[in-house]
């Protein structure tokens, strides 16, 4: 979903910076939320992994530009459940920084419009989850429903702030129209992927009750309670 570089640009870029800080400002909260539940290690320890695994999903797995921007398979859903909001929001957001920095520099400009469109929609779903799944429920024990709707939710959520920031831009024409629905169209295919990359998950962790307590994933993944 990296905007291309020029979509905003110049004044306009007064948005994308309030917007960024914004969401930085709502991921220390929950971190500190974070940290007075499972401590500063386990946050760190899961914000890490996050992070590697962001740059995978932007490096390793197939990414393609289309339209107005690029598919990727982020899997933020997957993320969410396996490590937590705060450790999953600073993952995207590292992961982010660390690829402009050091191996596509063209998007080190684009940066705050690009981490505004992966944390808004995560914030979203962890919201959403709250309202999809019982409070008796551990994550490992999530059915193919509820891992769509989150999918759903995340991927139309990038897909809705992509559009925003072409519009916002660029302007309304024809061929931003155009490109915003080639985008879309594409991108909304990996909803097809994310909700069984979630379960597929979700079974690895349960197969693996031993990283229970460890601190290296969400403890909703294992406690219903959590």
């Amino acid at each position: 979903m990296h905007i291309e570089p020029g979509i905003v640009h110049g004044a306009k870029m007064a948005l994308a910076y309030a917007t960024a800080a914004g969401g930085a400002t709502y991921a220390a909260k929950l971190a500190v939320d974070s940290i007075r539940e499972n401590g500063a290690a386990s946050l760190a320890a899961r914000a890490g992994i996050a992070t590697i695994g962001t740059l995978i999903f932007f490096e390793v797995l197939p990414h393609f530009p289309v339209g107005v921007s690029e598919v990727h398979f982020i899997l933020g859903s997957t993320l969410l459940l396996m490590l937590g909001a705060a450790p999953a929001a600073i993952g995207l957001a590292l992961g982010l920084l660390v690829q402009s920095l050091f191996l596509a520099p063209t998007d080190l400009p684009m940066y705050f419009v690009n981490v505004t469109t992966l944390l808004v929609p995560l914030f979203a779903i962890s919201a959403l989850a709250k309202r999809i799944i019982a409070p008796g429920t551990a994550y490992v024990d999530l059915g193919y429903a509820q891992a769509l709707k989150l999918s759903t939710a995340f991927q139309g959520g990038v897909v809705a702030w992509v559009a925003f920031w072409a519009f916002y831009g660029q302007g309304v024409g024809a061929e931003s129209v155009q490109s915003v629905l080639a985008f879309g169209g594409a991108y909304m295919l990996v909803v097809l992927i994310e909700p069984i990359a979630d379960l597929a998950v979700l079974a690895g962790a349960k197969a693996l009750r031993g990283l229970k307590g460890t601190g290296l994933v969400n403890p909703r993944v294992y406690d219903a309670a959590a």
